[in-house]
């Protein structure tokens, strides 16, 4: 998942109610289908934390001093642009319903 994957996702950005029927169909059980998803949440964060801490480090300053707390307006717009994207939750679950995860039942 890149940034213009997060750009264009339709994913809300708050919270929406999704059908238990439709959401657990693929694994005729709720709680299986909220571990999948919720597995995948975990990924996407961890995908967008790292993203964006790449790009904070960029705007990095390394001194000792504690004088003053320089602002950069490209960290402060790249923070912001982070803040309004859909949650990972909210992601996964798009994901989900689209048919968009793998998974398989290693029992079977």
């Amino acid at each position: 998942m890149n940034m213009n994957d997060l750009k264009n996702s339709s994913a809300s950005v708050s919270t929406t109610t999704v059908n238990r029927n439709e959401f657990d169909e693929k694994t005729e059980n709720i709680y299986e289908a909220i571990s999948i998803t919720a597995k995948r949440a975990i990924q996407i964060n961890s995908e967008i934390k790292k993203e964006l801490l790449e790009k904070l480090e960029e705007f990095a300053t390394y001194s000792d001093s504690l004088e003053e707390v320089f602002e950069n307006k490209e960290q402060i717009e790249v923070s912001k642009f982070y803040e309004k994207l859909p949650k990972p939750h909210a992601l996964a679950v798009e994901e989900w319903l689209n048919d968009k995860i793998y998974h398989r039942n290693t029992e079977k």
